[in-house]
């Protein structure tokens, strides 16, 4: 089992990650108190499919230097929203609009909400 510290390092290592490619509006979710479906989820966009898919490549690329596989990986068809499953931590990268429309941080509401821009990293 992974310490929490250890996770939260890794999470912050994922923004760090999606911020090397211009990642918009990266918001780090804390679940663990109110799931057990997974302990983050980190959601961020992109402002085209091209985009999308440099912020995806970049933390795959990224976290596999780190000696991190992630265990299921979907959306790479039409780059709208690229989900990266690391178990314990999922990474979902979108397009605006298709964030917009799902809304995850709203249906997330309760969860402790960390948000990073360029600058923070």
């Amino acid at each position: 089992m992974v310490k929490d510290t250890d996770l939260l390092l890794t999470a912050h290592q994922i923004v760090e990650l999606a911020l090397t490619k211009k990642a918009r509006d990266v918001v780090l979710l804390d679940l663990k108190d109110i799931s057990n479906v997974t302990d983050y989820f980190i959601c961020c966009h992109g402002d085209s499919d091209v985009q999308v898919k440099a912020i995806a490549d970049a933390i795959e690329t990224g976290m596999r230097e780190k000696g991190q596989k992630p265990w299921h990986k979907e959306g790479t068809t039409f780059y709208n929203w690229v989900l990266i499953d690391y178990v314990d931590i999922v990474v979902h990268v979108f397009q605006k609009e298709t964030r917009e429309f799902y809304g995850l941080e709203r249906l997330w509401g309760d969860a402790r909400a960390e948000h990073f821009q360029e600058d923070d990293s």
